[in-house]
């Protein structure tokens, strides 16, 4: 590989981690890898002990046999084992993950990207009704200077630059 394709090759790499995006996915990882960290927290302390309250505060020990005779733990245990409780304990872990991501990050940016939406759409729009106001105005000097011209030469002046005589014959 000659030095130019080396240098075009890092160039390019370089080019590819400077975008913004991925960046921006580099950032997301890290930051939900420590959320996962949080709710995993919320889920052991909390949602586990108040399964608890009905039964076993671990999830990961309701099971249900599918082909006995089940007995034993671990990897001591016999039998076909069916363990939904750890499939609950995920499902909890996913749907508060997605509730907070949705209640505390999601909506919050898409209240806020509707509202700057809406000034910049206001703004538009104001600035169009001033545009078209300082077009008028300034038609309304045009007709008014060719009105006060013609009357000073005896003529009527149209707005597109022709003229009529007066009843005068000038």
């Amino acid at each position: 590989m000659s030095d130019q394709e080396k240098t075009s090759l890092l160039q390019g790499f370089k080019a590819f981690l400077m975008r913004g995006n991925v960046i921006d996915l580099a950032v997301a990882v890290v930051i939900g890898a420590a959320f996962t960290n949080i709710v995993n927290s919320v889920v052991e302390g909390i949602i586990n002990p108040l399964v608890g309250a009905f039964g076993t505060q671990n999830l990961d020990s309701y099971t249900s046999c599918l082909k006995g005779p089940c007995e034993g733990t671990g990897d001591a245990a016999t039998g076909v084992r069916i363990l939904w409780g750890s499939v609950l304990g995920a499902t909890l872990q996913f749907l508060i993950t997605a509730a907070v991501v949705y209640f505390l990050m999601v909506l919050p940016m898409a209240k806020y990207l509707a509202r700057v939406e809406a000034r910049r759409k206001a703004k538009e729009g104001a600035h169009e009704v001033v545009e078209v106001t300082e077009l008028e105005v300034l038609k309304d000097i045009r007709d008014a200077l060719l009105a006060e011209r013609a009357q000073g030469e005896g003529r009527t002046l149209r707005a597109d630059g022709g003229s009529e005589q007066t009843g005068d014959g000038r």
